[in-house]
Parts: C-alpha cells; sequence; structure tokens
C-alpha cells in the first residue's frame, strides 16, 4: 500500500503521486481541500483523510474512494463506474451528470445534487444521503436513483426548494412523513410500495453497513418516490414537427 502525505503540497503534486503509486491501494494523509483526487481512475482502492477539495472522483471510472472527512464540491462528477463513500457531508453538484456506480454521503449535500444524472446500457447511477439535501435535487434528472435518507430530520421533508425540477427519467426516494407538496409540474410523487421498497433496500442496507445506522429501523419508516410526469415533459424542445 503505497501513502501520500497531501499536508500543504499544491493538488497537482498530490495527484501526480497518487497516479504514479505502482500498488492498487492508496491511502491520503492530511488533505486539507487538495482537489481532483481520484479523478479518471480505474481499479483502485483510495482512502482519503482529511478534507477533499473540488473534483473528487470526477470521472471516476471503477475506483473505490472513501473519505474520512467531508468532501468539497462537485464529488462524482461525470462518473462512470466506481463507488465513492464519504463520511460526513458534500458541498453542491455532487454527482452531476453521472452516469454509472454509487455514491454513499454519511451526511448532508448542497445544492443540485443529482443534475444530469442519466443511466445508459448496463450502467445505473446511485445516490444515496444519509441526511438533507439542498434545494434542486435531481435538476433535469433522467435516469438513476437518487435516495434521501433524512436521518435527523425528525421525519420532515428531507430537501429544500425545487426538487427534481426538469426530471424526465429515474426516481427520486425520500424518507419523511408526509409527502412533499408544492413540487414542479414534472414530478409526480407517491408512497412507496412493496415492490418498489425491494428495489431499494439493498441501497439502505448498504448505507447502514458502511457508516452502522440501523438497517431494520430505517426499512421500517415511511418513503415517497419522485417520477416524472408524462403529461408535463420537455417533449416540444426535442421533438419536430412538420
Amino acid at each position: 500500500m503505497t501513502t501520500v502525505q497531501a499536508g500543504l503540497t499544491y493538488y497537482k503534486q498530490v495527484n501526480e503521486q497518487i497516479r504514479a503509486a505502482q500498488d492498487s491501494e492508496i491511502t491520503v494523509e492530511n488533505v486539507i481541500g487538495q482537489r481532483y483526487i481520484g479523478c479518471g481512475s480505474t481499479d483502485r482502492k483510495i482512502t482519503v483523510h482529511g478534507t477533499a477539495g473540488n473534483g473528487l472522483g470526477q470521472y471516476l471510472n471503477g475506483s473505490t474512494i472513501e473519505v474520512f472527512g467531508n468532501a468539497q464540491e462537485a464529488v462524482g462528477d461525470t462518473m462512470n463506474a466506481g463507488e465513492i463513500v464519504v463520511h460526513g457531508s458534500v458541498g453542491d453538484a455532487c454527482g452531476y451528470a453521472m452516469r454509472g456506480g454509487k455514491i454513499y454521503i454519511k451526511g448532508d449535500c448542497g445544492y443540485r445534487a443529482g443534475i444530469h444524472m442519466k443511466a445508459y446500457q448496463q450502467h445505473f447511477p446511485v445516490m444515496v444521503v444519509g441526511g438533507k439535501a439542498g434545494s434542486f435535487l435531481g435538476e433535469y434528472l433522467a435516469g438513476g436513483l437518487i435516495l434521501v435518507l433524512g436521518i435527523g430530520q425528525n421525519g420532515a421533508y428531507p430537501v429544500n426548494n425545487f426538487c427534481g425540477t426538469g426530471m424526465h427519467g429515474g426516481k427520486i426516494v425520500l424518507r419523511c412523513d408526509k409527502a412533499p407538496t408544492d413540487l414542479p409540474r414534472q414530478v409526480l410523487v407517491s408512497e412507496v410500495s412493496e415492490d418498489d421498497m425491494t428495489e431499494f433496500a439493498p441501497y439502505i442496507k448498504e448505507y447502514a453497513q458502511l457508516f452502522g445506522a440501523d438497517a431494520e429501523n430505517l426499512l421500517s419508516q415511511k418513503y415517497f418516490v419522485l417520477t416524472p410526469n408524462p403529461e408535463a415533459g420537455y417533449k416540444q424542445l426535442y421533438t419536430f414537427e412538420a
């Protein structure tokens, strides 16, 4: 295993050391905001201690990144495959245009998480947020799954404003006591069915295993699923009729 000491080292040099490492397992110590850690990497296990800077795991292509701390903006931007686990909270635009792999966040996420997420062929992106999410969660969502567990919210709606604005694919699942109101016209909401829970339960269990949460308690709670409204999409922007 290779250990890289970040400290006050400029992010470019830190990432050069990570890329040059011959080992598949790399630990990065004393991270204080260095950007682009693990960007584009494949088949590696990168463990980060500290606060990861912007662009953690951008274009990730099969590696696993685990952060013992918080992470800043654009975690997993356009990632294709792999897994990112953050034992803390993340900033804005987490999972932007994500098209495969999984992101697990123990705490909260900022604004515009999961925007432009999309699924294609065998790729299916999943983002699980343990706490709450900021505004514009899942904006223009085209595919995949965003799951917000609302831990610590006492059953309150765990997202700020404009959830799912412009979504035309995928699902957003929220743990809360009452169905959210004031959603955009593009969003339909319904209580999660037994079939839905069969689909979502593995991700809840994995979250619990990663962060030491009570899986049985989480699974016993009430959830609502948000899906696209086929009557209120943006078809005329893409369809030409003579």
